[in-house]
């Protein structure tokens, strides 16, 4: 399913059947479609079943216009929370050999922090019997003023270091007027991130970590594959600069989902009847291990076959919005 901007520019949600879009009746977002299905006591798939569809539209033109929108938001972005877990994936054998001849050769003290709480995560993060796990790393990544539709670019600030991508699973959720959160599905997820700046020191991740994403352009509904590929690239001037393929999927986690879903949902301020939460699952690759420094224009995509179209976005260097010498004193 995908949200988008009708002819006049109208908000709509639809269904994907192919290269055809078709409107689904009686809504105009996500998150209204969302809360109906609870209201109603039905899936988000049977509540459209229920509502029927409309007319319908192309996809290629949808996108090549950019009237696709991420498939959840919330119509007041404070209400929208963009969050993340990190260290979250196996990664490849050669780092949890090398990790584990760390643990062997010079025992727990040896490890970095961040190595530590990945080796937490493969001991006790995804646990048995319906009991939490252990806590994965989390950060706020803002709220929903910081997202971008697909297809459109980043803005970059001036002061950013780096401006690499993290290619990721997200989670779609919606908080019920019960105070329960609801998952309505996954999508694509570029978790754009300032690797210079936290490479400096672990404790600059939440400044590395305040940058505009996107997700989308599809809402996959149902659970998640244990076992998902993905193919991200870097574009420079139309020319492919970096290819990796990446693995996600709780087959290549160290955390569950539940357990991720757990440890977000259990604050009391993450509980607000009405409120969307996007949660980026953490990413297994980026161009930046490899070398690469991305560039004012390169442009990032993202595929999953079993996700539908892939997720691409621009990236554009902006202006720093406030300066120092003009705080206003009341």
């Amino acid at each position: 399913m995908i949200q988008f901007e009708t002819d006049d520019r109208s908000r709509a949600v639809g269904i994907v059947d192919g290269d055809t879009i078709r409107r689904v009746s009686s809504v105009a977002t996500m998150r209204e479609l969302a809360l109906k299905a609870i209201a109603n006591g039905r899936t988000l798939a049977a509540e459209v079943e229920a509502a029927g569809t409309e007319e319908t539209y192309d996809y290629g033109t949808l996108l090549e216009e950019m009237r696709v929108l991420v498939p959840l938001d919330h119509e007041d972005p404070a209400h929208c929370l963009i969050a993340g877990t990190g260290l979250t994936h196996m990664g490849s054998a050669a780092a949890r050999d090398q990790m584990n001849q760390k643990v062997q050769e010079g025992g727990e003290q040896s490890l970095t922090d961040s190595m530590r709480m990945f080796k937490w995560g493969m001991e006790g993060g995804r646990p048995e019997g319906g009991e939490p796990g252990v806590q994965p790393e989390w950060f706020y990544k803002g709220d929903g003023s910081i997202v971008v539709r697909p297809g459109a670019s980043y803005p970059v600030p001036a002061f950013a270091e780096d401006e690499g991508e993290e290619p990721e699973v997200v989670g779609l959720y919606v908080v019920g007027p019960d105070g329960k959160p609801y998952r309505l599905g996954f999508a694509i997820g570029n978790e754009a991130t300032d690797h210079v700046m936290e490479k400096k020191n672990y404790l600059y991740l939440p400044h590395a970590k305040l940058r505009h994403c996107s997700y989308g352009p599809e809402l996959r509904v149902g659970d998640l594959p244990r076992h998902i590929e993905g193919t991200v690239r870097i574009r420079r001037n139309g020319d492919v600069l970096w290819e990796k393929s990446f693995p996600t999927g709780e087959d290549n986690m160290c955390h569950s989902l539940a357990n991720l879903e757990f440890h977000h949902f259990k604050y009391e301020q993450h509980l607000r009847p009405g409120d969307v939460h996007v949660q980026f699952m953490g990413t297994s690759v980026a161009s930046f291990a490899d070398g690469i420094k991305t560039e004012d224009g390169d442009v990032f995509e993202i595929s999953i076959p079993d996700f539908g179209r892939p997720l691409v976005n621009g990236t554009v260097r902006t202006p720093v919005p406030y300066a120092m010498s003009s705080m206003a004193v009341l």
